[in-house]
C-alpha cells in the first residue's frame, strides 16, 4: 500500500508540472516549428535527420515550457486573483515558487543546449525568445502598458523560424513570414480572451487592452489585427513556392475569422470573445497543415 501511495502522489506530482508548463499553449508552438521544418524540407528537398529532429522538437518544447513555467512563476501573485488562473500548481500551493523556478531554469537550459546543436542561429533565436517572453512581455510590459502582448508577441513567432532555419537558410523570407504570421496571431488571439475574462484582467490591475480601453474600441483594434493577420496570410502564395492548396486554405479560413471578427465587432459579448479565441487556434493550425501539404505536392 506505501509503494502504491508513492506512485500516486509521484504521478500526480509529475501532472502538476506538466500543468506548470502551460502544455496548450507550448504544443500549438511545437507545431509550428514541426509545420516550418517540414515545410522546407519538402521545398528545397533537404532531408531532416533524426537527430535534427529531436533537437529541434524537444527544444522547442523544453523553450516553450520553460518560458511558460518561468512567466508563471513572474505571474503568481496575480495568477492567485484572477479566476481563471487561481488553482495553477503555484497560486494554489501544488508547487512552490522556488521548484517552478529551478524547473523553468532547468528547462531553459536544456532548450539553449539543443538550440546549440542545431546552429549558431537557433541558438540566438531561442535565447531572443526565452528573453523576450520571460523577461520584457512578463517582467516589464504586462503589469505596466497595453502594448504589452505586441512586444512579447516577438518570441510566439521564434519556434517557427527556429523550425525554418534548423532545415535550411534558403529563402530565409518564407520562414519570417511564417513567424511573422505567428506574431500577427498573437493579438487577435490573446485581446479576444482578454475581452472574455475582462473582469478578471481588471482585478488583477492588468492592463490589457480591454482593461484600459472601451468595449468599442477593443472590438475595433481585435477586428483590424484580424483583417491585417488574414492579408498578411495569403503573402506566401507570391513568393512562387505556395500554390492553391495554400491560397485556398488560407483564404477559406480567412474568411471565417474576419466573419466572426465583424460578429464580435457589431454585437460585442463574452460568447462572440470567447469564439475568436477558440478558433484562433485551429485557424493557425490549418495554415501550417497548408504549408506543409503545398510543399509536398509543389
Amino acid at each position: 500500500m506505501t509503494i502504491l501511495r508513492q506512485i500516486t502522489v509521484g504521478s500526480s506530482k509529475l501532472k502538476d508540472y506538466y500543468e506548470l508548463t502551460k502544455p496548450k499553449i507550448w504544443y500549438l508552438l511545437v507545431f509550428t516549428a514541426f509545420g516550418a521544418a517540414l515545410t522546407a524540407s519538402f521545398l528545397f528537398d533537404v532531408p531532416i535527420t533524426a537527430l535534427t529532429w529531436i533537437l529541434l522538437l524537444g527544444g522547442v518544447a523544453a523553450g516553450s515550457a520553460a518560458a511558460d513555467t518561468l512567466t508563471g512563476y513572474n505571474d503568481r501573485d496575480i495568477d492567485a486573483i484572477m479566476e481563471r488562473t487561481k488553482n495553477r500548481p503555484i497560486p494554489s500551493g501544488r508547487i512552490s515558487p522556488r521548484n517552478a523556478l529551478i524547473f523553468g531554469l532547468i528547462l531553459a537550459a536544456i532548450s539553449l543546449v539543443c538550440a546549440w546543436f542545431i546552429n549558431i542561429w537557433a541558438f540566438g533565436l531561442m535565447a531572443f525568445g526565452l528573453f523576450d517572453n520571460i523577461l520584457i512581455y512578463s517582467k516589464w510590459l504586462k503589469r505596466r502598458s497595453q502594448s504589452n502582448i505586441i512586444l512579447g508577441g516577438f518570441s510566439g513567432g521564434a519556434p517557427a523560424l527556429i523550425g525554418y532555419i534548423a532545415v535550411t537558410t534558403q529563402n530565409i523570407e518564407i520562414g519570417l513570414v511564417m513567424a511573422g504570421l505567428v506574431f500577427l496571431w498573437i493579438p487577435t488571439h490573446i485581446w479576444s480572451l482578454a475581452l472574455h475574462v475582462k473582469k478578471d484582467y481588471t482585478k488583477a490591475g492588468v492592463p490589457m487592452l480591454p482593461v484600459v480601453s472601451s468595449e468599442k474600441f477593443s472590438v475595433r483594434v481585435i477586428a483590424g489585427t484580424t483583417l491585417m493577420m488574414v492579408v498578411f496570410s495569403v503573402l506566401p502564395f507570391f513568393f512562387n513556392h505556395f500554390g492553391i492548396i495554400y491560397l485556398v486554405t488560407a483564404s477559406a479560413f480567412g474568411v471565417v475569422m474576419i466573419a466572426l471578427s465583424v460578429w464580435l465587432l457589431v454585437k460585442p459579448s463574452e460568447r462572440a470573445s470567447w469564439t475568436v479565441f477558440k478558433f484562433s487556434s485551429p485557424y493557425l493550425t490549418a495554415l501550417f497543415i497548408a504549408f506543409i501539404v503545398d510543399a509536398f505536392f509543389k
